[in-house]
């Protein structure tokens, strides 16, 4: 009897470590190797059926200092919010297509945006401040893009239409994937 649990303490003590690595590399880069496997990374929806994201390289969750990497699933039907942000943002189409509505913030509201076809093997990118939307629009397949922003951790201002006025916007910071690991004091500030 005292085998069995002798080596059961001995596995636990030796794994302790390791655990606790796992559980401090979540919002530091301490522990975390070079080379990461994309399938090993954490996934998580949100909160919003049909969305699925990764970061891949993070300035909160790996040290970057100028841009941040994701990889984002939407199923048939799912779509981004309506927003906008301060900063740049390209799209890669990795598979599937659909649309994306895009308006300028140059107005004091975004007004009727413009429709692009999105498809497998395309490229876009959002200018600042413009206000967006990706909706996978296939009904088939799932969409698929790699995104790269610049001056990470993001700020989101949220529409709840195209007509609602840019000082109306909600404020989404942190952001959902950045909530657990920003430590620093939020801020209100619109940059328009």
């Amino acid at each position: 009897m005292v085998g069995p649990c002798l080596i059961s303490l001995f596995f636990f003590l030796n794994l302790l470590p390791l655990f606790q690595t796992l559980e401090a590399s979540h919002c530091s880069i301490e522990g975390l190797p070079l080379v990461r496997n994309i399938t090993e990374l954490p996934q998580d929806n949100y909160g919003r059926g049909g969305f699925s994201h990764i970061t891949v390289a993070g300035s909160l969750l790996h040290g970057l200092k100028e841009v941040e990497v994701w990889l984002q699933t939407f199923a048939p039907g799912a779509r981004t919010p309506i927003h906008r942000h301060s900063c740049e943002e390209v799209f890669v189409v990795i598979k599937g297509s659909g649309t994306l509505y895009l308006a300028s913030s140059s107005h004091k509201y975004p007004g009727k945006p413009q429709e692009h076809n999105i498809f497998s093997n395309s490229t876009f990118h959002i200018p600042v401040n413009d206000v967006h939307q990706v909706w996978n629009t296939d009904e088939h397949e799932d969409l698929q893009m790699l995104v790269i922003i610049s001056r990470p951790p993001i700020k989101v201002f949220i529409y709840e239409d195209w007509f609602m006025p840019h000082t109306a916007a909600k404020l989404k910071f942190p952001y959902y994937w950045d909530e657990q690991c920003l430590q620093e004091p939020l801020s209100q500030k619109d940059e328009l």
